[in-house]
């Protein structure tokens, strides 16, 4: 017996939910109370408003049977990505990784400066470790120095050698949240999740040899139910748009940054060509990694030079 929250003048129950699935204009929403899989449309009023209802929105729908119905409010959002379009999102599992393709250090750093601006708690999981027992011994050095960097920074990592001994500590991550996967085509997001929830049986790519990334195998945005809580599946793609940050924000989602930024001597500063700057200190001094400087101002050029978007 499915609640019934409120009825609208025609009696057409309506109920609240939250939508797991978005497909060719279709909407899957999951029953609050009942769990039941609704196939809903979105009403006209969002097309008026310029709304569009996202895998993840908690909203409120009418329906006469589990097949018709049609989504009428879209509840307030506490998060939202844009790229991958999700809301609600509470941690990002953020696959790398470290061969084919190779890690690139500024794509990262973009990811996590993008989920730390929409206020979602990153894990870093460093795919394809098992491939690295044939590297070199130069390659395996950099490898674990790159690392080690993102760990002296203080983000949560998880190598994937080391996933079965890291899924109780995933288990509590997730329980009673959602956690997007995201990740530029190729690095084995696919895999993860497959390793994840093995009654999935999601679609892995190849590499493309051609263009040394992946193919994208996810076409759409899909929330599964995992530890308690959920894990969206996204498609793969190899840029995100942040110009539109306040770039003198930027320094406080570098968490390094962010911890010595107030012992600058201007107010404001922007660590670049300011004087008596602490983060440029600690760059000569070795304290913050020359990768993620350079990233820094990579992202803050950017959005110096980006146009206003109206």
């Amino acid at each position: 017996m499915k609640k019934q929250t409120t009825q609208n003048p025609s009696n057409t129950p309506t109920y609240t939910g939250q939508i797991i699935k978005s497909l060719s204009g279709f909407y899957y929403v999951e029953e609050k109370e009942s769990q039941a899989i609704y196939t809903t449309r979105a009403r006209g009023q969002f097309r008026n408003t310029q709304t569009t209802p996202l895998v993840g929105d908690f909203v409120e729908f009418q329906a006469e049977n589990p097949h018709e119905g049609y989504v009428m409010k879209i509840l307030p959002r506490y998060s939202q990505m844009i790229r991958p379009a999700v809301a609600n999102v509470d941690v990002a599992l953020l696959v790398a990784s470290v061969t084919e393709p190779q890690i690139q250090p500024k794509l990262l750093d973009r990811f996590l400066v993008y989920l730390a601006s929409e206020n979602i708690e990153p894990i870093l999981y460093f795919s394809k470790m098992d491939l690295t027992d044939q590297a070199s011994q130069e390659d395996k050095e950099r490898i674990n120095q790159f690392i080690q960097i993102y760990r002296e920074i203080g983000y949560q990592v998880i190598l994937s050698t080391d996933l079965d001994e890291n899924l109780n500590q995933l288990k509590e991550i997730v329980a009673n949240r959602t956690m997007v996967v995201v990740g530029q085509s190729g690095v084995g997001k696919s895999t993860l999740l497959n390793r994840l929830l093995p009654d999935l049986a999601i679609e892995t790519g190849e590499i493309s040899t051609s263009l040394g990334r992946g193919r994208h195998t996810t076409r759409h945005t899909e929330l599964h139910d995992i530890f308690e809580g959920k894990v969206a599946d996204t498609p793969g793609f190899s840029s995100i748009d942040i110009d539109q940050l306040d770039k003198v924000l930027l320094s406080n989602y570098f968490p390094e940054m962010r911890a010595i930024q107030d012992q600058c001597k201007f107010r404001g500063c922007t660590h670049i060509q300011e004087p008596k700057c602490a983060v440029k200190a600690a760059l000569e001094a070795g304290e913050i990694a020359q990768s993620r400087y350079d990233s820094y101002l990579q992202i803050f050029q950017e959005i110096d030079n980006a146009k206003p978007k109206y």
